[in-house]
């Protein structure tokens, strides 16, 4: 199939900004992957940790790092189809779900210290995640449309007789 989104494009090295978007991804899938053992610390270590949950959850979301990563290896081999997916996951969903719980904490304080009040070392480090996290993001996202990436991801030319 040539021509479509889904098209073999021939082995060339990617351009630097599909590289840099390329180890933006792996960069904020290893944020995912440090907040949730962060995460999941936190919970083992309380009495009450209800194990088979957070297994469960630990699983799923394994489960979509893994896809991810599948994807970002095809956008990172010029697939078109694959950096419209990572956009929208990533850019649009993965993002809002990233910013949502910290937005409404920051919205829902009376004062600017009452987000201090609680802080653990815990809350720092998964802080820390998220934040690398969603940086990784703002970088990788534009940079697999930066005007170097454009041609890696254009489909093959067709042969066209002009009769």
């Amino acid at each position: 199939m040539t021509g479509t989104a889904f098209s073999v494009r021939p082995r060339t090295d990617p351009p630097r900004s599909v590289s840099v978007a390329f180890i933006g991804l792996v960069t904020a899938l290893l944020c995912g992957v440090g907040e949730a053992i962060t995460y999941a610390a936190g919970q083992l270590d309380r009495p009450d940790a209800d194990i088979g949950s957070l297994a469960t959850g630990l699983a799923i979301r394994g489960g979509i790092y893994l896809v991810v990563l599948g994807v970002a290896v095809r956008m990172a081999r010029g697939a078109r189809w694959a950096r419209t997916v990572l956009t929208f996951g990533i850019g649009v969903i993965g993002l809002a779900s990233l910013i949502i719980g910290p937005l409404a904490a920051i919205l829902s304080a009376k004062q600017i210290g009452d987000l201090f009040d609680n802080l653990t070392a815990s809350a720092v480090i998964t802080g820390t995640f998220r934040t690398g996290h969603i940086l990784a993001v703002l970088i990788a996202i534009p940079a697999m449309y930066h005007h170097s990436a454009r041609a890696y991801f254009r489909p093959a030319k067709q042969l066209v007789s002009h009769r």
